[in-house]
């Protein structure tokens, strides 16, 4: 089943709060190999201006994650996961995401193209504290390979 065209601008339903906890910043961090104080000692975060550990730039696929889950999900996207190689991966901030943050994220299909019997999704996933204020938006290109590759 090819991907469906009509995924172009679908909007998926807000996720659920996600609370950023300081330990899974903590942990991030190691597994990523980030090793700025700020990133693991609460001390170092406040002395720079912030109210707990901030997390590493990449953190926010954490929270992306559940909105990618509903595009990979939907029953008439025509996506096989099994055939889902990751193209590119883009962050744009407003500011960082720290511990205790609450965060929600709305998934927006901004481009699907075809491509020498593959397809590209291209989806934004719109990140926003307890709020409304927009954090960061992650922005993730899916290649999805067609049969005969």
């Amino acid at each position: 089943m090819p991907v469906n065209p009509e995924l172009q601008g679908r909007v998926f339903p807000q996720t659920s709060p996600y609370l950023v906890g300081r330990e899974k910043i903590r942990e991030f961090a190691r597994a990523v190999f980030a090793s700025h104080p700020t990133f693991l000692d609460p001390e170092a975060a406040r002395e720079a201006g912030y109210a707990d550990v901030v997390a590493p730039p990449t953190f926010a696929v954490v929270v992306q994650e559940q909105t990618l889950a509903q595009l990979l999900g939907e029953p008439d996207a025509g996506i096989d996961f099994s055939r889902v190689v990751h193209g590119e991966q883009r962050f744009a901030y407003s500011r960082p995401i720290v511990a205790g943050d609450e965060l929600r994220a709305t998934l927006t299909v901004t481009s699907l193209k075809s491509l020498g019997g593959n397809a590209m999704v291209t989806a934004e996933s719109t990140i926003v504290d307890a709020s409304d204020a927009h954090v960061v938006t992650a922005t993730s290109t899916l290649v999805i390979r067609g049969d005969d590759a």
